[in-house]
């Protein structure tokens, strides 16, 4: 019986162990670790798609999409990709949800394919994805690296969203092609310029370094 209870003692633990783990990967690419406005990474389509609140979510989407299936993949063959070809292959996998991803959007929407552009390609390059496959992914099992990666890519969508909404609001007075102002209000148009991401981009590193300075004392 003390056997049984031991084991079974055991046997809760390791799991309230795991599920807390997992629970802090979700978590820390949400946060404490977000990949834009913690660790600033994939700025080129943080700042050149992101002048519209349906751009940001699209292209955030899309980022997730190719971050959790990309890490899926790395990490089950971890054990099987050589060390020498490592990157190699991450680039591969990639690139192979990338060009998922790419016509699943041109078959969904031509007119947000066109928007996006070559954005779509370039989630290739996004470091944000490559670095989780060889930082993460290839280190850990399936379960953590999902959550890593889910975290991660609703961080990313997230801080896209911010700026998204941001500079849609005030570039062109709407949120998502509705419209919140009277016909009166004069329109930033240097909020949908590439100036105004960057100006976007800084006011909200600012806020969340205040939130967080605020939170850890």
């Amino acid at each position: 019986m003390r056997e049984g209870g031991d084991r079974s003692a055991r046997t809760g633990l390791l799991k309230m162990n795991f599920e807390g783990q997992t629970t802090d990967e979700f978590i820390k690419g949400l946060w404490r670790d977000n990949p834009v406005f913690v660790q600033v990474l994939g700025m080129c389509p943080v700042l050149a798609v992101s002048n519209t609140a349906w751009n940001a979510l699209a292209m955030g989407l899309a980022t997730a999409f190719v971050l959790l299936m990309s890490n899926i993949l790395v990490s089950s063959l971890r054990n099987f990709i050589p060390r020498q070809v490592r990157i190699a292959s991450y680039i591969l996998i990639i690139a192979t949800f990338v060009t998922i991803t790419d016509y699943a959007i041109q078959a969904i929407s031509v007119e947000l394919h066109k928007s996006l552009g070559a954005f779509i390609s370039l989630i290739v390059v996004n470091c944000l994805i490559l670095s989780r496959a060889e930082a993460f992914a290839s280190k850990n099992g399936i379960g953590r690296s999902i959550m890593d990666a889910l975290g991660m890519g609703v961080g990313f969508t997230f801080a896209l969203l911010c700026l998204g909404a941001v500079r849609e609001i005030f570039g062109n007075g709407s949120i998502f092609g509705w419209s919140m102002f009277p016909d009166q209000f004069q329109e930033w148009i240097v909020m949908i310029l590439p100036a105004g991401g960057f100006f976007t981009l800084a006011l909200w590193l600012l806020i969340f370094n205040i939130i967080k300075e605020r939170k850890a004392s």
